[in-house]
């Protein structure tokens, strides 16, 4: 068998190996040296592949559709550096626990360190930021090769699904001829059998012993409280609200946990405590005996930094992906079980429930803290905090919301209330940069309705050539651009007061007219100038296909003071149910 047909063999065995395991969606950046591995994926009746010429947006593209598929999706590019600009996507991938199958194709090794094009070393090229890592053999058309291949492929769909989810990166060394025989390819894959290897993978759970023992300790806790980020399973909200309403614990609920929109019941979920943990008066009012964390650390910093300041309290971190998510360092029990097995065997084992007066205190400060925080529906001039605000009812039921890093998930962890819309809430968490969230949000919409990402002006600079794979894919998305002419954040950070070198280092105004982004790139756009345009434009945008970019003009200064004078607003109220509450 010639070179031609061992490349043909082994490489098509390998692809069909990731469609068998159930990869159905690869991004691919063009590129010569990958040529056999795209031809041989584009040829596959099972997979869809989608291309995307710039190799950072690519694997944020990737990143997105995994997050929002919860499933292993490739991604495939050529040697040298474009594997290099998949490293951003593969460290969010890695940190927010995303399944990622990254394929790099590379020189063989008589070309490596010789001063060959395009030749860099790409063997560990991600670190630690992987979960996997294997330097794929040479082709073969040995029977032995071909399993190989195709056990590869299976461990790496497998590895990249399992708990907790990530990247994996195989690198694949390929001399020429580059081209596969793909009639070849065609019967080849007709006649093998599949797939190489089942790979079945179960959860974590714990003893019936160790289940009474927590059980005892929630039972004697009158006191307690339950807090829910980024969870790896909507489904698994359910039984975290059960237990919830078993124990009488309040349930503080990042927005990006899913328990804030929906069907289920929200009478335990508090949504107003990134607002009023703010509050010297709020903080000193609460003192859980035990606090039980689930999924990733919440957005809100005011939570935190509460939580830090609870050292009484025996903290519980529940992860089915074995994980240190803990930050606050004080977990007094790290338990690797599956979330909703444990909430489900926990809550049956509970004998009684904190009281009643402790579960009615926390809903009495969110609840006046929301009334206080309406309003903001008053302010009559473009902000920040009123289009998060709004966003709940604007919103199509079902919809996917994606939220840029920065103000835009702050403004959010603060405005978007409990409703009953299911809506979607996703954003990239792991390593909190601004770099790929256009592209990201991109590949969440190809495999969600109704997608609309919320962004700031400067992480939608980083990333406006993300929408070239709007323009040629005719993506269908709406994108809700704030802009407020630099850096937003920075102007609520102590640094702000350095009012010297303050707006060239952190305020970063940059006077783009972002008109013409829309233009290049075959987009829909309006710069809206008040609340009734914003929302006729924005329930318009539902009903146009493509790319539609939705400009809100808002001011850093007035917002920086509508923040405060809100929080101000706030801490009066709260102070009035404190009060009324010890009286």
């Amino acid at each position: 068998m010639n070179d031609r047909d061992a490349l043909t063999a082994y490489a098509a065995s390998f692809v069909d190996e990731l469609a068998e395991n159930g990869v159905k969606h690869v991004v691919v950046s063009p590129g010569s040296r990958s040529t056999p591995l795209a031809l041989l994926l584009v040829e596959h009746p099972d997979i869809e592949i989608h291309i995307n010429v710039d190799e950072r947006s690519a694997a944020f593209f990737a990143l997105g559709m995994a997050k929002a598929l919860k499933e292993p999706v490739g991604l495939l590019c050529t040697s040298g550096t474009a594997a290099a600009n998949f490293y951003p996507a593969v460290i969010e991938a890695f940190h927010s626990r995303v399944p990622l199958i990254v394929l790099t194709a590379d020189r063989p090794h008589e070309l490596r360190d010789v001063g060959a094009p395009q030749a860099i070393d790409q063997i560990h090229l991600y670190g630690r930021q992987v979960k996997w890592f294997v330097e794929m053999a040479l082709p073969e058309s040995t029977d032995e090769m071909m399993r190989y291949a195709r056990t590869v492929g299976a461990r790496a769909v497998a590895t990249a699904a399992a708990q907790p989810a990530g990247p994996v990166h195989l690198n694949f060394p390929l001399r020429e001829p580059l081209i596969p025989n793909l009639e070849q390819a065609k019967e080849f894959r007709q006649k093998q059998p599949a797939p190489a290897v089942l790979i079945e993978s179960g959860m974590r759970t714990l003893s019936a012993s160790q289940i009474e023992s927590i059980a005892a300790t929630l039972s004697q806790a009158k006191q307690g409280l339950i807090v829910c980020g980024e969870l790896p399973d909507p489904e698994m909200k359910e039984a975290i609200v059960a237990i919830a309403e078993t124990l009488a614990f309040p349930l503080l609920a990042d927005p990006l946990s899913q328990l804030r929109s929906g069907s289920n019941n929200k009478d335990v979920i508090i949504d107003a405590y990134d607002t009023f943990l703010r509050d010297d008066a709020a903080k000193a009012a609460f003192s859980p005996a035990v606090i039980i964390r689930f999924g990733a650390m919440p957005v809100s910093k005011p939570l935190l930094l509460f939580m830090k300041k609870q050292k009484q309290a025996i903290t519980l971190v529940v992860d089915g992906g074995a994980g240190w998510r803990e930050p606050a360092g004080l977990a007094t029990n790290m338990i690797y079980c599956e979330e909703r097995d444990f909430c489900q065997r926990v809550g049956e084992k509970i004998t009684s429930a904190a009281g009643d007066e402790w579960l009615r205190l926390w809903q009495d400060v969110n609840g006046a803290t929301k009334n206080a925080l309406a309003s903001v529906h008053d302010e009559a001039e473009l902000s920040e905090g009123k289009l998060f605000a709004l966003l709940a009812d604007m919103l199509p039921p079902k919809s996917t919301l994606f939220v840029g890093n920065s103000m835009p998930i702050r403004d959010l962890d603060t405005f978007f209330m409990n409703n009953e819309k299911g809506i979607k809430i996703l954003a990239n968490r792991g390593a909190n940069g601004i770099d790929g969230v256009v592209s990201t949000a991109l590949g969440v919409s190809t495999v969600a309705e109704n997608t609309v990402l919320a962004i700031g002006d400067l992480s939608f600079f980083h990333d406006m050539n993300g929408l070239l794979a709007a323009k040629l894919q005719k993506q269908d998305i709406t994108i809700l651009l704030i802009n407020n002419d630099g850096g937003g954040i920075f102007s609520f950070l102590p640094i702000a007061n350095e009012k010297e070198h303050f707006e060239m280092l952190f305020g970063t105004p940059h006077g783009l007219d972002f008109s013409h982004t829309a233009k290049l790139y075959g987009g829909k756009y309006n710069k809206v100038q008040n609340w009734d345009e914003l929302k006729s434009v924005f329930t318009e945008s539902f009903g146009i296909q493509g790319l539609k970019i939705i400009e809100v003009p808002t001011e850093r200064e007035s917002n920086l003071h509508k923040h405060r004078n809100l929080w101000s607003f706030v801490s009066q109220e709260i102070k009035w149910v404190l009060n009324r509450e010890i009286s």
